[in-house]
């Protein structure tokens, strides 16, 4: 039996319990566009030293965040210029992970460096979940270095025990890379390739101009 909650997220509570765990300080795992993710408030020290702790990721490797609404950037970041409005206009929901200076209230545990990454995953309950719960920092529901999980089971393989709560949503589309981008400087960097091509990025931004 898993000593791990599992919860369909088609539960009527799926939502509201998971939302009261973050909010306790506690850590969740809930399917994404590409496979499961694990996930702990991203202003909570504690929650989050609880995330590096279960999955044994190394301290100095910054999470990146999932947000369901574009007002969540508002704490997230430093400044939201113009580039990055055109940018997740065009992008977000979707494969694209956007590096940019993280704002004041942004605690130094999710991220040594001055910067954070951040996206807005496209799926549809992984959204409403969000827009209660916040932003959350999130990466791959796996022990550090083990495979990434495309199913609750794969999930229960490595982190049973570990987390408070999994919300199954069936099978995900498995293993995707995004685009990450980075925005924090004058110059836009293509920090690894994915979907989503610098050229439609330029090209977007110059519509948009």
């Amino acid at each position: 039996m898993p000593i791990s909650k599992v919860m369909s997220i088609e539960h009527s509570d799926a939502i509201s319990t998971a939302v009261s765990i973050i909010r306790e300080n506690g850590t969740i795992v809930f399917p994404t566009d590409t496979i499961y993710g694990v996930a702990a408030d991203a202003f909570s020290p504690g929650g989050i030293g609880r995330l590096y702790q279960l999955k044994e990721r190394p301290f100095d490797k910054a999470l990146p965040v999932l947000i369901g609404e574009l007002q969540q950037l508002d704490r997230l970041l430093l400044n939201k210029d113009d580039r990055l409005k055109r940018i997740t206009s065009a992008f977000w929901p979707g494969p694209l992970t956007v590096i940019a200076l993280k704002g004041p209230d942004v605690p130094p545990e999710l991220s040594p460096y001055p910067t954070i990454g951040v996206r807005m995953p496209d799926l549809l309950f992984t959204l409403s979940l969000l827009k209660l719960t916040g932003p959350l920092a999130t990466t791959s529901a796996n022990l550090s270095g083990g495979p990434n999980p495309a199913t609750v089971r794969e999930v229960l393989d490595q982190l049973d025990g570990r987390v408070d709560l999994i919300l199954d949503g069936g099978a995900t589309p498995g293993p995707a890379a995004s685009t990450v981008i980075d925005i924090s400087g004058p110059e836009l960097k293509i920090l690894r390739e994915g979907p989503i091509s610098l050229d439609q990025i330029t090209a977007r931004l110059h519509k948009d101009a």
